[in-house]
Formats: C-alpha cells, structure tokens, sequence
C-alpha cells in the first residue's frame, strides 16, 4: 500500500505507540486524524506530529462515532482506521483485581476497538476499499497468570479481529491484527513489570506496523518482538 495522501485515524494518539505511529505517517505523507481524551495532551502531539487532534474517550460510542463522522465530512474518506488506545492494571492475583478496575480494562481494551470498528466499517464499505488495524498484543496468544484482565480483554479483541475480518473480505476491507510484545510505554505508570528496561521502544513497533502497510499484500497477523 501507498501511503501517501492516505487519510488516517488513530485512537490513544496523544502518547506512546500512537504517537510514534502518528509521526511515521505523516513522514509517509499520510493526512493523520489523532485522537485522545486528555485535550492538551493531544493538541501538544498534534502540533509536534503535524496532525489533526480531536477529543475523544475511547469508552464513549457517540465520542467514536463523532471522530469517524468528522473526519469522513473534513477530509472526505478514511483509509485506514488504528484501533491502539489501551490500559492495563498493575499485575496481580484475581482477588486482588476490582471489578471496577475489570470493567476499565474491558471497556478501552475490548469495547474501545468494539466502537471503533461499528464507526468506520459503515464508512469503508461505502467506499468500497479501507484498512483497519487492531493493535491487540502478544498477550492474546498465550494466558497470562499475572496479567490477567489485560491478557482477557486482548483475547477479547482477538476473536472480535478474527471475525469481522472473516465477515469483511467480500467487502474489500482489510484487518491487520498487531500483537506487539514487550513496550515501553506509558501505560503501566508508576508499576513498571519486570524486565521492562530491556523492551520495544515505540518508534520500533511503530516502523514495523508501516513496513507491513506498505507491503503488495500486506500480513493479515504480524507479531513484532525483540
């Protein structure tokens, strides 16, 4: 794929793997769309990236639906579409878990690319073309005792992946599944799991996401580790 003159949304663009990927487009020359819940965190990236900023929280279906519609009206299509928000709770036993911190998880991880998917894939198909990736994680492909909301809610996403992916071929629309390993990033806070210092930095994960982009015929799953 070109990527060049591409309309491109990422959600969780503010930070992190959004961030670094918000840069690699628009080096690509890619028209990038990035969205976050922290307003001046997202317009102090978008200034730095030369992206487009909207506020959006990711749990909110009508704030993902709003972030489609205004980019569709804006800038006319979308081409590819980046579920990558995403949290995880500090690392524990199941009694140590909340069900409100549960919940949290479940509804960005899982239900956050849930809306993204029901936003956009009306808009692909009228378009007749569009590529959708689902950044997940390497902790979809085995359990994760430790890690055990962020590791279901990523299972989670997986299986949703799998099928509309099996729905969409018909319809010209493409999903990639992205199940990075070990990131350096901000979304363990101040609970930094063990052997974190020796992880993917960002812009690493970020180069090898638009290698595959821009492959003839780019892979339907790629996992990207050290």
């Amino acid at each position: 794929m070109r990527l060049k003159k591409k309309v491109v949304v990422i959600t969780g663009g503010s930070k992190g793997l959004g961030k670094a990927l918000a840069s690699e487009f628009v080096k690509e020359g890619s028209v990038v769309v990035i969205s976050a819940r922290n307003r001046k965190e997202l317009w102090n990236t978008a200034r730095e990236c030369r992206a487009i900023p909207f506020v959006a929280d990711i749990t909110k279906e009508q704030n993902i639906m709003s972030l489609a519609k205004f980019v569709k009206k804006r800038l006319g299509r979308i081409d590819v579409w980046v579920n990558n928000a995403g949290v995880t709770i500090p690392h524990s036993d199941i009694d140590g878990i909340t069900s409100e911190a549960a919940h949290n998880v479940m509804e960005v991880n899982f239900f956050g690319t849930f809306y993204g998917l029901q936003a956009v894939i009306p808009i692909m198909k009228k378009q007749h073309h569009g590529t959708i990736v689902n950044i997940i994680s390497m902790s979809a492909l085995v359990g994760r005792p430790r890690s055990l909301m962020y590791s279901s809610s990523k299972w989670a996403a997986r299986g949703l992946t799998e099928g509309i992916r099996m729905a969409l071929k018909p319809k010209r629309i493409s999903i990639i599944a992205v199940h990075p390993g070990g990131m350096k990033t901000t979304i363990f806070g101040k609970h930094l799991p063990q052997g974190y210092d020796d992880w993917m930095e960002p812009d690493f994960v970020a180069k090898k996401i638009i290698q595959n982009l821009k492959r003839a015929k780019p892979r339907e799953e790629i996992v990207i580790h050290r």
